[in-house]
């Protein structure tokens, strides 16, 4: 089928805008191919340090240029339960490695802190920086010119989207995405939602909450509910960068050692040493960034993702906006329920058709382009399920039905004719909502705004009974540069509660949700951010505050004339300097808006002067070094 307009438009737009940007980087991956494999170009010396830790067989084979050697970088930790799988990980991959006659070494880890440890904690002021870190932490890794591939071990929030932009950043490589898989279903997501509702109210004990809590997180793996960490794993197979399928089988089962050892053979496979090469910064064009965002409107996904996926596609020279994640929602049709837009988690989904019922649908209806995958066959690929069969994976036909249509629809037939997101706009600045998550009843919210800078304050509030019936949570002082954009998610228990009492509640902050947040309208990304002088930070206690999901409308209404005379309110409650967040000083003060990406690293080539008030660096940009640049620094209007 030929593909949907708009998708094209889009499409082609993204091509348009970053012409420049693009022709630059692929100029650099160009560059680095036409040198050959690096690890011809180390001295002795140099060789000598990469395998002198190696057995005898490993040695040779490094001291030879003919055979490739894949480059590992780990997000392991055991206190991340997506994580804690990849311990076991670098056996497996050298074994597959040497059957596939190559050889692998970790290269570097990455860290991989938890967003639900430091939910409601200061630690989450390092959440989003930490993806920064990451993608120069992947840098250092790879930086060392001995790897014909990398095969990158990750799962969760920032981590994935660290991984991919430091990934780009070497763009000559080829780069496979090897997951860990989902944990078992425990106690479903709604009914823990539903003890976190009633501890809100005092209806339930700790004891209670901590019993719920414990036996919906109860196993290694990712977390069963649709939140960042698995959006990641969607939008990597929509994008082709990890074998098909691979999303969301179970650590420990003999398919997921299986996937293992297929990521490892086609990161062999795919080396400049053979004659089917396929570096990354090639599969990551405009398309393959569409791809990504369809796919996420389509499921429903993390909301987390319209800051990463700017910031990837920079990494790759090009340049996506809040609009074209708005105009893509236009035409992609809304094809899974997974909690929070729905009842099931993420194994449901799977057994229900899952990834390959999903991109066939889409593939159909012209809403996916059929791009250059790690295997052959290109996305079409990815529209078969997996089979583990006599020690391998194999692949058959998905079902043509869906295997529960409450959980998934065909592209004729889906939940809702739009996608996931909408952009909303108004005198507050622009911001996005996860509309999917809300009830139609519940998508339009005129209150008074109360105003808070901290959202413990909102919690106290609501202790002294000093709430209004309906109101809107205005969160400020959240933005990158003022805190690190924390996530709002510990809020959602209160407002959860309050909007089933039957009162109009809602959110507008500028800081971040938790991916797995939904149900009560929230507008979040708010930018500019109050930090920069933005709309928000001019509301005033009583002001009555308009958020309309279907309109797309975000505003005080004030009148204009008293609305352009104020000024913006100073924060209450400035940054801390404790608990590590000192070490993000110079993030904070760096970081761009969150519509760029809300990037504290330099990462691609230099955007066009077109991007007013944008500071350049005359650092030499070059494959493998941008991420280590200083950053750019948007100046405010």
């Amino acid at each position: 089928m030929s593909m949907n307009p708009r998708i094209e438009a889009v499409t082609q737009r993204i091509r348009e805008r970053s012409a420049g940007t693009r022709a630059a980087y692929l100029a650099l991956v160009e560059g680095a191919r036409s040198r050959g494999p690096n690890r011809n170009h180390l001295s002795c010396g140099n060789l000598a340090h990469v395998a002198a830790a190696c057995g005898a067989a490993d040695k040779a084979a490094l001291m030879g240029s003919a055979k490739p050697n894949i480059g590992v970088v780990t997000a392991y930790n055991d206190m991340l339960s997506a994580h804690q799988p990849f311990e076991a990980y670098p056996a497996l991959i050298r074994e597959a490695a040497h059957a596939a006659g190559a050889t692998a070494q970790v290269a570097g880890g990455v860290p991989a802190m938890c967003d639900g440890v430091t939910q409601g904690r200061v630690g989450m002021e390092l959440s989003l920086f930490s993806r920064d870190v990451i993608a120069q932490a992947t840098g250092v890794a790879l930086c060392h010119d001995a790897f014909d591939a990398a095969l990158c071990l990750g799962v969760c929030d920032k981590i994935v989207p660290g991984l991919l932009i430091g990934a780009l950043a070497f763009g000559h490589l080829p780069v496979v995405f090897a997951p860990a898989g989902p944990m078992p279903s425990g106690l479903p997501n709604k009914e823990k939602a539903e003890v976190r509702e009633r501890y809100a109210a005092g209806k339930a004990t700790r004891e209670e909450l901590l019993a719920a809590e414990s036996a919906s997180y109860h196993a290694p793996g990712t977390c069963t509910f649709y939140g960042t960490a698995n959006s990641n794993q969607i939008l990597l197979e929509a994008m082709g960068l990890q074998p098909p399928g691979t999303s969301f089988v179970n650590p420990g089962t003999p398919l997921r050692d299986a996937f293992t050892r297929a990521a490892t053979m086609r990161a062999a496979a795919i080396t400049a040493l053979g004659d089917d090469y396929r570096p990354i910064g090639r599969l990551v064009d405009e398309r393959a960034l569409v791809n990504a965002i369809v796919a996420l409107l389509a499921t429903g996904g993390s909301t987390n993702h319209t800051i990463h996926f700017v910031a990837v596609a920079r990494a790759a020279g090009l340049h996506v906006t809040w609009e074209d994640f708005d105009d893509l929602a236009a035409a992609v049709p809304l094809l899974a329920r997974i909690y929070p837009n729905g009842d099931a988690d993420v194994n449901r989904f799977h057994a229900a058709g899952g990834t390959a019922f999903v991109f066939r649908e889409l593939l159909d209806a012209g809403l996916l382009h059929d791009v250059e995958t790690i295997v052959p066959g290109g996305l079409r690929a990815y529209t078969r399920e997996a089979r583990f069969d006599a020690g391998a994976v194999h692949y058959v036909d998905a079902a043509m039905a869906s295997g529960d249509d409450a959980v998934v629809r065909p592209a004729n037939a889906p939940f809702e004719a739009t996608g996931g997101l909408r952009l909303l706009q108004g005198n507050l600045g622009r911001a996005l909502v996860k509309v999917s998550a809300v009830k139609p009843q519940h998508r339009r919210v005129e209150a008074p705004a109360v105003v808070v800078d901290d959202p413990d304050r909102l919690r106290a509030l609501h202790k002294q009974g000093s709430l209004p019936r309906d109101f809107v949570a205005v969160v400020r002082y959240q933005g990158p540069r003022a805190n690190g954009m924390p996530e709002m998610h510990s809020l959602m228990p209160l407002l959860g509660m309050l909007q089933n009492q039957g009162r109009h509640v809602a959110l507008v902050t500028d800081g971040r949700l938790s991916g797995a947040s939904g149900k009560v309208p929230s507008a979040i990304h708010v930018t500019p951010e109050a930090d920069r002088g933005g709309g928000i930070a001019c509301v005033r206690d009583g002001d009555v505050v308009l958020l309309d999901c279907e309109g797309g409308v975000l505003e005080a209404r004030v009148d204009e004339a008293a609305w352009n005379a104020r000024r913006p309110a100073p924060d209450s409650a400035p940054a801390g300097h404790d608990i590590g967040r000192a070490l993000f000083a110079l993030s904070r003060a760096n970081v761009g808006p969150a519509d760029e990406g809300a990037l504290s690293i330099s990462c691609g080539p230099p955007l066009p002067p077109s991007r007013a008030g944008e500071r350049r660096t005359e650092t030499e940009y070059d494959i493998g070094r941008v991420a280590a640049h200083a950053p750019f620094e948007a100046k405010d209007a």
